[in-house]
């Protein structure tokens, strides 16, 4: 177990530390049409900061504390058009939505349009996923995972097989 634990930190690191060298994106410029970010049948559903207030937390009437609405475990993914490895993980995410349906809610916060949001939970480097279990605190994990590590991690923080 301990072995595992540490073989994921050690990828997460190094998956991090090549995602933010890939960051060279022009945010300004045009976004690429053949991203799931466009695609509009996509399983991965876009969240505003009005929609997250409703649907995942209310941290405007209670920052403080950390109340999950939602009905069954969630994963947001922070990312933006522009960024190369959040482009890698889209399709990754996408294909679990349809894997895990009815099972886990799967949600995408595009952070050039919700700043505000993604200042809330202090994104600096994307993609960034959010997991949300049902019954504890949240946890992020950084960096264009593979999609192994994104299961393990499905597993043992959402406790969703």
């Amino acid at each position: 177990m301990m072995k595992a634990t540490y073989f994921l930190i050690i990828a997460l690191i190094l998956i991090t530390i090549e995602a933010c060298g890939q960051n060279t994106g022009n945010a300004n410029a045009a976004p690429d049409n053949t991203t799931t970010s466009q695609n509009k049948t996509a399983k991965v559903t876009p969240l505003t900061q009005t929609e997250f207030l409703k649907k995942i937390d209310d941290y405007k009437t209670d920052p403080v504390t950390w109340k999950y609405l939602g009905n069954r475990p969630a994963i947001i993914d922070f990312y933006a058009d522009w960024c190369g490895p959040c482009r890698i993980v889209a399709p990754i995410l996408e294909k679990l939505a349809e894997e895990y349906a009815g099972k886990i809610d799967f949600y995408k916060v595009n952070t050039d349009t919700e700043q505000e949001l993604a200042a809330v939970f202090g994104i600096q480097s994307i993609p960034s996923i959010l997991f949300i279990p049902m019954e504890e605190l949240p946890q992020m994990l950084q960096g264009a995972l593979p999609e192994s590590s994104l299961k393990e991690a499905i597993e043992k923080i959402l406790s969703v097989k």
